[in-house]
């Protein structure tokens, strides 16, 4: 991502971050990486992807996809879906919203 989650450096970026929170990611499993301050991680991770834009999203090593990615499958309940079934999610209790 550009940035971190407490201070996203791009609208994408911090999409992306709203989306995981709105999910009830548990935050000790959210691994970021600002690439804005590694040159050689920003190219290198749109090569090893295959994918132009950052963010990119990866749940258990596999690309998902970026922030438009990202935000459909939201829309359509299947990163609810990805995301539990890789047990990244809290539980509901502590969700407080679902």
């Amino acid at each position: 991502m550009k940035g971190t989650p407490d201070m996203p450096m791009c609208g994408f970026s911090r999409a992306v971050i709203q989306v995981m929170q709105v999910q009830g990611v548990k935050p000790d499993l959210l691994k970021t990486f600002n690439c804005l301050e590694d040159q050689e991680l920003r190219e290198g991770i749109k090569e090893y992807s295959d994918w132009p834009t950052i963010p990119q999203v990866y749940v258990d090593g596999e690309f998902v996809g970026g922030c438009d990615i990202v935000i459909n499958m939201h829309q359509s309940g299947e990163l609810e879906e990805l995301l539990e079934k890789n047990g990244l999610l809290l539980p509901l209790k502590e969700q407080g919203q679902k």
